[in-house]
């Protein structure tokens, strides 16, 4: 069912939210901004790092250098010195204690060689002599728990090892995990965690030879076993998870886009629907804010050619903020730009504050280059 309607105004994208919050100013805070796609965001602390396609932040309109990966102090946006260099794409960055794992398409960080992973120092930058694994497919996604650093993607191999789209490497001695050993029969998008369970979201119909895990699946975190209680079934692509006390929340793709909430029984709860991809979801407090390339936030679960809004719609333009109970659109708009939008979220209730990022230049008309942080 989809729920549509307006609630108290509330602040979204990358928002400061109390339980009871009231509405913030629409602009987003001053931070740098990047010279290229920013594809992951993550808090630790009163630090967000940040990873993607760039060579360079710009800061008071200068360019300072930084090879796709960078950190920003998210109290006051200023530039750290934390600047490993990286000589590809840097897709996903995860923190875990005192280390920052970055998977992606690179080959070295920091002139050492690593294969599309890499556990960095969260002070230094420098690449830990205890991880290095001969990656063989693309990581898309990455998620620390359990003791644990889960890994999805179009994995074949890891040291030579066969893998199926995922694998799992072990926070304290670095070494691949020979237990946990899923297949899935397509990408792997999105990892999450929560509950006692790892939960993986992409293409994917089969997960570990089983049939009716379409797109969305539950994981033991120790043995890979398929969770047989939840099996939601999505339609269309998973491209993100975040995974609450209470709930599963998803975003797709297909045509026209939709944020779901699911129990953690796999009952579906809520769904919002886009006229375009959501490509990130995150939750703050009672909010839950979606990103993507959508320009309206749809009336109903009815989408025409291309993803087009049937029923009328409202417009949230690569942003949205519902709330967490129903799925009721909320009437905060802090609007971005581009084609491909917003890729990325991250929140921080230590900071009340919500991260993103993506391809957009500006937010809410003022230049804010793929990198925004509302607080």
């Amino acid at each position: 069912m989809t729920y549509r309607g307006k609630t108290l105004a509330t602040v979204f994208m990358a928002v400061l939210l109390f339980v009871a919050a009231p509405a913030f100013a629409q602009g987003s805070d001053a931070m740098p901004s990047f010279n290229g796609t920013v594809l992951t965001v993550a808090y630790s602390g009163n630090i967000v790092y940040v990873g993607g396609d760039f060579t360079a932040a710009i800061v008071n309109g200068k360019p300072v250098a930084r090879a796709r990966l960078a950190a920003v102090d998210a109290r006051n946006g200023t530039l750290l010195p934390w600047s490993p260099t990286a000589d590809g794409r840097v897709k996903a960055l995860v923190v875990s204690g005192k280390s920052i794992y970055v998977a992606g398409d690179f080959a070295s960080i920091g002139g050492v060689k690593r294969d599309s992973l890499a556990r960095l120092d969260a002070a230094t930058g420098a690449p830990h002599s205890t991880f290095k694994h001969a990656i063989s497919g693309r990581p898309m996604a990455a998620y620390a728990a359990h003791g644990r650093l889960y890994l999805g993607g179009s994995i074949t191999a890891v040291d030579g090892q066969a893998r199926t789209r995922l694998a799992a490497f072990n926070l304290t001695t670095g070494a691949l995990d020979t237990r946990w050993r899923p297949a899935a029969d397509d990408q792997v998008e999105t990892i999450a965690a929560g509950g006692g369970r790892v939960y993986v979201g992409g293409k994917f119909h089969r997960v570990n030879g089983l049939a009716g895990y379409n797109r969305l699946a539950a994981l033991d975190p120790a043995t890979a076993a398929v969770v047989p209680t939840f099996k939601p079934k999505p339609p269309v692509i998973t491209y993100a998870l975040t995974v609450t006390a209470d709930s599963v929340y998803s975003a797709h793709g297909g045509q026209g886009g939709r944020v779901s909430a699911y129990t953690h029984a796999g009952a579906l709860r809520w769904s919002a629907t886009f006229d375009g991809d959501a490509q990130a979801v995150t939750v703050l407090a009672d909010t839950v804010y979606a990103g993507g390339h959508f320009d309206r936030a749809c009336s109903t679960a009815r989408t025409g050619a291309q993803g087009t809004c049937v029923d009328g719609a409202d417009n949230r333009i690569k942003l949205a903020a519902l709330s967490a109970a129903d799925g009721h659109l909320l009437d905060w708009t802090a609007d971005a730009n581009g084609i491909e939008g917003v890729l990325a979220l991250a929140s921080s209730p230590r900071l009340n504050a919500i991260a993103m990022g993506g391809a957009f230049t500006t937010v809410e008309g003022r230049q804010q280059k793929r990198f925004a942080q509302f607080s």
